[in-house]
């Protein structure tokens, strides 16, 4: 058991390895952080959405905007359009789970909001959905996701990938990702 923990870590480790030299995703981790600096600076939100394990990694990241990541601060403005059970339930039954993101992005979006949209395989056709209407919106959109992207990576303005096709190892590096949006976020605004 000892050799597979290590093996875990050390998988872990290699795929943020790979991360950090893997194309254009430090640059695009940089653009996603100005762009959220951006929005918060001129009175917008940042909207997460993504489902399962992003689901509670868009409610992990819009807790560390809204509570706070490091610094004693005021509360920033994000949601999470994962957390109304009645309003995903009511939407999925009386149109579609494909509209679940994309309905809710429709009514609560804004001028200098960005959306930011969660799926490892970058398949999730809920979160493309969103992230084009968000296109439509005139809003940033960032997608964080896995493996060649999808058509996610596509779709959003700017695409954070992580090189590797294990849902988990994904996962890992989207929270890693995560803080460090968070923390870029809350230095360049207090």
């Amino acid at each position: 058991m000892k050799k597979k923990i290590e093996g875990i870590i050390q998988e872990s480790i290699s795929v943020k390895s790979a991360l950090m030299s893997a194309g254009p995703q430090l640059e695009n981790i940089q653009k996603a952080a100005e762009s959220m600096i951006k929005a918060l600076k001129s009175g917008g939100k940042v909207i997460v959405f993504g489902n399962g394990g992003s689901a509670a990694d868009s409610q992990h990241i819009a807790a560390e905007i809204v509570g706070r990541f490091m610094k004693e601060r005021k509360g920033l403005p994000a949601i999470a359009l994962t957390v109304n059970t009645s309003v995903l339930t009511a939407i999925a039954n009386d149109y579609s789970y494909e509209e679940v993101f994309s309905r809710q992005l429709d009514a609560v979006a804004a001028k200098n909001d960005v959306a930011i949209g969660i799926s490892t395989s970058g398949k999730a056709q809920n979160v493309i959905r969103a992230v084009a209407l968000a296109n439509d919106k005139g809003l940033d959109t960032i997608a964080l996701t896995g493996g060649d992207g999808g058509g996610l990576a596509k779709t959003a303005k700017i695409s954070i990938i992580v090189p590797s096709k294990s849902t988990p190892r994904i996962q890992e590096s989207h929270v890693t990702i995560a803080h460090i949006l968070c923390q870029l976020v809350e230095e360049a605004l207090f």
